[in-house]
C-alpha cells in the first residue's frame, strides 16, 4: 500500500520514544507562552495622527487658509505613509492632522512630520510662530484612571486646587510602577500667586503694567555668574534671588513717574490660590446619593507591548497601599475605567469558553466512537491550542477577544483532521481482517492521508486572504486568519502524530459494536441511506433536488432585499461605560455649559445601571480609542462639556450597554435644552472608531454652495426618524470684540504700538514672570500678573489703565489705555474643514432604533436627497467612495463607517474570490481534474441557505464577523466535499457496482465522520452565540454547517447522478471527468 507523506510520519512517530517528548514539549511551549503573551480587550491598532498646530494672530479663518494651512497641507501630503490629511481652520488657529496608514509606527510618524516640516521651515510665512507638532497614537490612550473626589461630608474642605496637587502626588507615586507610559490629569487648577493690578491705582501712580511685571520678573532672577576665592577656596557666585512667597512680592518698590517709590501692594492685590482657569470637574456616585463634588481625574496609558493587566492591577494596588498616608481618608480615590481587569475577564470567560467547547467535543466523540477516541481527542485538541498560542506569541500577537475567539471558532475545525484519522483507525480496527493494530492504524491514516492534507490546506487557503484586508479592519481581524491557520497546520502535525500513538496506547479489547458495524456504516449510514435514496432514484429525481436547493438559496439571499436581514459592519458590544458630549452654542460660558450637563447628569442619573458621573465642564475627559480618532482631547472650550458614565459590572445588570444606550438618548431626547445645544450619547464603538457612524462630506465649488447644500442636507437627516445626535462641523461664528488702536492717537500721545499689545495681552491674557520656590517636596508656584475674572470684561475701569508715553526719548508721561484704543463686536468666522485638499462641509449623525447601520440611513436620505426641491441650489450628487474630481457641481459624498465597511466587505469579497480560486488549484492537483474541482466546490453556497436564516432567527445583521464564517465555511465545505469525493472515486475502483451503489456506499461510510466534524464546529460556535460582536460568526458557523453538512452529502451525489447514468456499471475509465 502507498502509505504517503501521512502514512510515513505515522510509521516514523507510532512507536518512536520522541512523541511523547513532543507532546511534553508542546505543553511546556504553551503554557509558558499562555503566562508571557499580553493581554488586552481588542487588538492593538496602530492608527497614527499626527496634529499640527499653528497660531495664526490676526487672521481670520479664510486668510488663515490661504497662508498657512494650504501650503502645510502640502508639505503633509508629500510625507511617505500619511493616507488622509484633514485641517480645521478658525480665526487665529490652524490644525492640520496628518492621519498615516493603519500599522505605521508611531514613532516613525511623528519623526517624518519633524523632519518634513524643518526640512521646509524656510515656507513659514513671516509672524507665523513654530508650528506645536503634537503625536497621539494607541499607546496614548489610558487603560486606568482613577478619580479623586472628596467625600461628600468633606466637600468644603476640599477645592479643585488641593485636589489637583494631590493628585500631581499620586500621579509622581504612581509613574514608578513598570511599564507606565503617558500620564495626564484631568480637571483641576493648580496652585499660583497672582498679582492682580488696579488699573485705577496704577493710573494714580503712573505706574504701567510693562513695569509691574519687569520689576517682579527682576527680583524673581537668580543664575549662576562666574566663581570667586575667597579665603582660600573657590566659590560659586549666584547673582540674585527668588521670591519665596507673597510677602516677598508685595515689598517690591516700584518707581513712579514723579520719582517716588512705592510698594507692589500698593499697586496690586496678591493672593495666593487656585488659577481661574475656564475649565472645572464634578463627581457623582450613587453610593453618595448623587451629591455633586469637586474632581480630578488622573489617566494612566502603558508603554508599547506591555501587559495591560499586569500594569493595571499593579497601579490599582500601588495606588490602594497610599490610601490612608499619602492619600487622605476624606479623600474618594475611584477606578472609573480599568481595561486591564475587562482585559482579564473577558480573557478568562473566553478561556473558559474554550474549555468548555474542548470538553462538549471530547462528550461528543466519546458518545459516538468510543472512549479511547474521545482521550485521544482531549490530548489532541489542548496540544494544538498551546502550539498555537506559542506561534501567536512569536507571531506578536496578545491574548484579546478577537485571537481567542479565533481559537473557539476554530477548534471545531482543528479537531477535524484528529476525528477522521481516529474514526477511520476505528474503522479499519473494526474489520478483523488480521491485521495487528499498528498496521491497521498506519493503513488508517495513509487511506485518509493526502485528501486530509488537501483538506487541511483548503481551510488554510480560505483564511490565509483575509490577513489582506486594508484599513483599519485589517489588523483587527488579522488575529482570525493568523491564529486559525496555524492551529489548522499544527492539528494535522499533532493528528498525523499525536493522535495515533495515543490511541495505540489506550487500544485494548475492541468493544463489540464496532464488530457489529458495517466497516463503520452503522445506524447513521443506514440512515444516510434512507435520506439520499430518493435523491439519487433517476436522474430527474437529482436534478429536482438541486432545482429546490438552487431555488431556496435564491430565496433566502432575498431577506437582504426585503430588510429582514441587515447589513452592519459590527454590533455594539456590551461595554462597561458611557459617554455624553453637550456642546453649547459658541459663546456660552463654562457656567452654562454647566448647567447642561447637570442636567444631563440628573437625568442618567435614573438608569438604575448607572455607577457613577464624572462631569467636566470646558476640559475633556480621558479620552478612549475613539476619542483618540475623534480628537475629543481637544474639547477645552468653554462652551464644551463631557459626562464620563460608568456602569456597574456586566455581572451585575441584565442590560447591555448599548440598550442603556438607547434609553439614555430617549429620555435625553425628552428634555428642554438651550437653543443650540447639541447633546450626544456616544458608546465605544465595536472594532476601529470613525470620525462619526453616519457622515456626509458635502464639497462644491464655493463656500456659499457648499454651505447651503449642507443646511439642506442637515434638515433632510432630521426626517429620518432613526438618525439621531445630528450635527454639523462648521457651527456658529463665535462672538468676538475687536480692540482698535488710533493710529493717529498713537503719534499724538507718543505711544508705542507693541506698549499697547503688551498691555492688553497682560490685562486680559495674563503675564508669566517666574516661579515661587518653595523647597523639597513641594511643588513651585507660578507667578502671573493678570486682572481677577470678575473684572475681565471692557468697563471704565480696565480703559483707565495706564500705558507709558515714551516714544520721545526721556519722556516719562503716561496715557490711559482707553485714550487710544476703541472696542466693537464683531463676529467671527465659521470653521473651515479640509480633508486631502478639498474644501468640505460636513455633516454628522448617528444611527438608533429600526436601523443602526450607517447604509439603511444612506439610503433614506439618498431618496430624500432626489425628491427634495432644491430651489436655486443644484442638487449634489451621490458618492460611495472617492472624493469628487469636479467640483464645479455640488455632491454629497458618504464617508464614515460605511468607508470602513465598503473596503471591509469589498477586501474580504476579494478575499474569498482568492480563497475559491487557491482552492480549485489544490483540488484539482489533488484529482487531476479540472471538472471535479467545480463538482466539490457546489455546495459553498448552499451555506448561505443556513447563514441567513440563522441570521433572521436571531434578529442579527449580518456582519464582518458574519462573512468571516462564511468564509471560513467555504474551507470547511469543501474539505468534506473533498473526502466525500475521495471515497466515491475509491469505491468506483470496485467493478461491478453500479454509479448509485457507489454514492450510496461512500455516502454512507463518511456520513459519520462528516457530521462529527460538522457537530464539533458547531459545538465550538456555539460556545461564543452570546458574544455581541462576534455573534454573527457564530451563526454563520452553526447554522451554516447544520444546512451545508446535510446539503454536501446529498448535493455532490445529486450532481453526479445529473451528469452520469446512476444505474450503468464502474468501468475502468475515468468517468470522474
Amino acid at each position: 500500500m502507498n502509505l504517503g507523506l501521512s502514512g510515513r510520519l505515522t510509521r516514523a512517530t507510532i512507536k518512536s520514544p520522541l512523541t511523547p517528548l513532543f507532546l511534553l514539549a508542546a505543553i511546556v511551549f504553551g503554557i509558558v507562552a499562555l503566562m508571557a503573551i499580553p493581554r488586552e480587550e481588542e487588538p492593538q491598532i496602530s492608527v497614527p495622527m499626527v496634529d499640527i498646530i499653528v497660531q495664526a494672530n490676526g487672521l481670520k479663518a479664510p486668510d488663515a487658509a490661504e497662508l498657512v494651512t494650504k501650503p502645510l497641507e502640502e508639505i503633509v501630503k508629500g510625507i511617505n505613509g500619511v493616507e488622509h490629511v484633514y485641517s480645521q481652520t478658525q480665526d487665529d488657529r490652524v490644525m492640520v492632522t496628518a492621519r498615516f496608514f493603519t500599522g505605521t509606527s508611531e514613532d516613525d510618524a511623528i519623526l517624518r512630520i519633524h523632519a518634513k516640516l524643518r526640512a521646509n521651515y524656510n515656507r513659514i510665512p513671516i509672524g507665523i510662530p513654530e508650528p506645536l507638532i503634537v503625536g497621539r497614537g494607541i499607546n496614548d490612550v489610558a487603560i486606568v484612571t482613577m478619580t479623586l473626589s472628596p467625600k461628600p461630608k468633606a466637600a468644603n474642605r476640599w477645592n479643585e486646587k488641593d485636589l489637583y496637587e494631590l493628585a500631581g502626588k499620586l500621579q509622581a507615586e504612581l509613574v514608578k510602577v513598570d511599564n507606565v507610559g503617558l500620564t495626564y490629569i484631568s480637571g483641576g487648577t493648580p496652585n499660583e500667586i497672582s498679582v492682580e493690578p488696579d488699573p485705577d491705582k496704577l493710573a494714580l501712580f503712573g505706574v504701567t503694567l510693562q513695569q509691574l511685571e519687569a520689576k517682579i520678573q527682576g527680583a524673581n532672577r537668580s543664575f549662576l555668574v562666574g566663581q570667586l576665592r575667597e579665603h582660600g577656596r573657590m566659590y560659586e557666585a549666584i547673582a540674585g534671588h527668588t521670591l519665596s512667597g507673597v510677602p516677598d512680592i508685595g515689598l517690591l518698590l516700584v518707581t513712579t513717574r514723579d520719582g517716588r517709590p512705592v510698594y507692589v501692594r500698593d499697586l496690586a492685590r496678591i493672593v495666593i490660590g487656585p488659577s481661574p482657569a475656564e475649565h472645572h470637574a464634578w463627581s457623582m456616585a450613587r453610593s453618595d446619593h448623587w451629591a455633586a463634588v469637586p474632581a480630578v481625574t488622573v489617566a494612566f496609558a502603558k508603554r508599547a507591548g506591555a501587559n495591560a493587566v499586569v500594569v493595571s492591577d499593579a497601579l490599582v494596588k500601588r495606588a490602594d497601599a497610599l490610601k490612608g498616608t499619602l492619600v487622605p481618608s476624606d479623600v474618594n480615590v475611584e477606578v472609573t475605567r480599568d481595561y486591564g481587569k475587562t482585559a482579564n475577564d473577558k480573557a478568562n470567560e473566553l478561556l473558559f469558553h474554550l474549555g468548555l467547547a474542548t470538553v462538549s467535543i471530547v462528550l461528543l466523540i466519546w458518545f459516538a466512537i468510543g472512549w479511547r477516541e474521545a482521550g485521544v481527542t482531549l490530548i489532541v485538541i489542548p496540544t494544538t491550542i498551546l502550539l498555537t498560542l506559542f506561534a501567536a506569541d512569536v507571531m506578536g500577537y496578545t491574548i484579546n477577544r478577537v485571537s481567542l475567539f479565533a481559537l473557539i471558532f476554530s477548534i471545531g475545525i482543528l479537531v477535524d483532521d484528529a476525528i477522521v484519522v481516529v474514526e477511520n483507525i476505528a474503522r479499519h480496527w473494526a474489520m478483523n481482517d488480521g491485521r495487528d493494530h499498528m498496521t491497521a492504524a498506519i493503513e488508517a491514516v495513509a487511506e485518509v492521508g493526502n485528501p486530509t492534507i488537501v483538506a487541511t490546506l483548503t481551510v488554510v487557503t480560505a483564511l490565509l486572504p483575509m490577513l489582506f484586508v486594508s484599513g483599519m479592519m485589517g489588523p483587527y481581524m488579522a488575529p482570525i486568519p493568523a491564529n486559525a491557520s496555524v492551529a489548522m497546520l499544527f492539528s494535522f502535525l499533532v493528528a498525523m502524530v499525536v493522535a495515533p500513538w495515543a490511541l495505540l496506547k489506550f487500544s485494548g479489547k475492541l468493544r463489540k459494536r464496532h464488530a457489529q458495524e458495517h466497516h463503520g456504516e452503522g445506524r447513521l449510514g443506514a440512515f444516510y441511506r434512507w435520506l439520499a435514496n430518493p435523491v439519487v432514484r433517476s436522474r430527474r429525481d437529482a436534478k429536482r433536488f438541486l432545482a429546490y436547493v438552487a431555488g431556496a438559496t435564491v430565496l433566502v439571499c432575498m431577506l437582504f432585499i426585503t430588510q429582514n436581514v441587515t447589513v452592519k459592519l459590527l454590533p455594539f458590544d456590551n461595554k462597561s461605560e458611557l459617554q455624553v458630549l453637550v456642546d453649547l452654542r459658541e459663546g456660552a460660558t463654562p457656567e452654562d455649559t454647566a448647567r447642561v450637563l447637570f442636567q444631563t447628569a440628573r437625568v442618567t442619573e435614573t438608569l438604575p445601571e448607572v455607577n457613577s458621573i464624572q462631569a467636566y465642564a470646558g476640559t475633556a475627559a480621558p479620552f478612549n480609542f475613539n476619542g483618540l480618532v475623534r480628537h475629543y482631547y481637544l474639547r477645552s472650550q468653554p462652551e464644551m462639556g463631557d459626562l464620563q458614565v460608568n456602569l456597574t459590572d456586566k455581572s451585575n445588570r441584565s442590560r447591555e450597554s448599548h440598550a442603556i444606550a438607547l434609553d439614555l438618548r430617549k429620555k435625553l431626547d425628552a428634555q428642554t435644552f438651550p437653543k443650540g445645544t447639541v447633546v450626544k450619547v456616544v458608546e465605544v464603538p465595536p472594532g476601529p472608531p470613525v470620525l462619526s457612524t453616519l457622515l456626509a462630506e458635502i464639497y462644491g465649488p464655493d463656500t456659499k454652495t457648499r454651505r447651503a447644500v449642507a443646511e439642506e442636507t442637515e434638515k433632510l437627516f432630521k426626517f429620518v426618524p432613526y438618525i439621531v445626535d445630528i450635527d454639523n462641523s462648521w457651527g456658529e461664528p463665535r462672538p468676538r470684540l475687536r480692540i482698535s488702536i488710533d493710529q493717529d492717537k498713537l503719534e499724538y500721545f507718543g505711544v508705542e504700538q507693541s506698549d499697547v499689545y503688551d498691555t492688553l495681552n497682560a490685562l486680559l491674557g495674563g503675564q508669566r514672570v517666574g516661579y515661587s520656590h518653595r523647597g523639597a517636596d513641594r511643588d513651585p508656584i507660578e507667578i502671573v500678573v493678570r486682572e481677577p475674572k470678575t473684572d475681565l470684561s471692557w468697563s471704565q475701569k480696565l480703559a483707565s489703565t495706564p500705558v507709558p508715553a515714551n516714544a520721545q526719548p526721556g519722556n516719562k508721561a503716561v496715557v490711559e489705555l482707553g485714550d487710544v484704543v476703541s472696542v466693537m463686536e464683531e463676529k467671527g468666522s465659521p470653521v473651515i474643514f479640509r480633508r486631502d485638499g478639498h474644501y468640505a462641509d460636513m455633516v454628522t449623525a448617528e444611527l438608533a432604533g429600526e436601523f443602526e447601520s450607517p447604509i439603511y440611513g444612506m439610503f433614506a436620505v439618498d431618496k430624500l436627497v432626489k425628491s427634495h426641491d432644491w430651489g436655486e441650489l443644484r442638487r449634489p450628487a451621490i458618492l460611495f467612495h472617492g472624493q469628487p474630481t469636479d467640483e464645479a457641481k455640488p455632491s454629497l459624498l458618504w464617508d464614515g463607517e460605511w468607508e470602513v465597511t465598503y473596503v471591509t466587505f469589498r477586501d474580504m469579497g476579494a478575499a474569498f474570490l482568492v480563497a475559491i480560486l487557491g482552492i480549485y488549484v489544490l483540488v484539482v492537483a489533488q484529482f487531476g481534474s479540472f471538472k471535479l474541482p467545480l463538482v466539490i466546490l457546489t455546495p459553498i453556497p448552499l451555506t448561505l441557505i443556513g447563514i441567513i436564516l440563522g441570521h433572521w432567527l436571531f434578529s442579527a445583521p449580518f456582519t464582518a464577523t458574519s462573512m468571516i464564517g462564511f468564509i471560513a465555511l467555504a474551507g470547511i465545505i469543501v474539505r468534506n466535499s473533498i473526502l466525500l469525493v475521495d471515497f466515491i472515486r475509491h469505491g468506483a475502483k470496485e467493478s461491478g457496482k453500479t454509479l448509485r451503489e457507489v454514492l450510496l456506499d461512500a455516502g454512507a461510510t463518511r456520513f459519520r465522520p462528516i457530521l462529527l466534524t460538522a457537530l464539533a464546529a458547531m459545538i465550538g460556535a456555539a460556545t461564543i452565540l452570546g458574544d455581541p460582536i462576534f455573534q454573527g460568526l457564530a451563526i454563520s458557523l452553526l447554522f451554516g454547517l447544520a444546512s451545508s453538512t446535510v446539503l454536501t452529502v446529498l448535493v455532490i451525489p445529486a450532481i453526479y447522478v445529473w451528469l452520469r447514468d446512476a444505474d450503468r456499471s464502474i468501468t475502468a475509465r475515468r468517468w470522474d471527468e
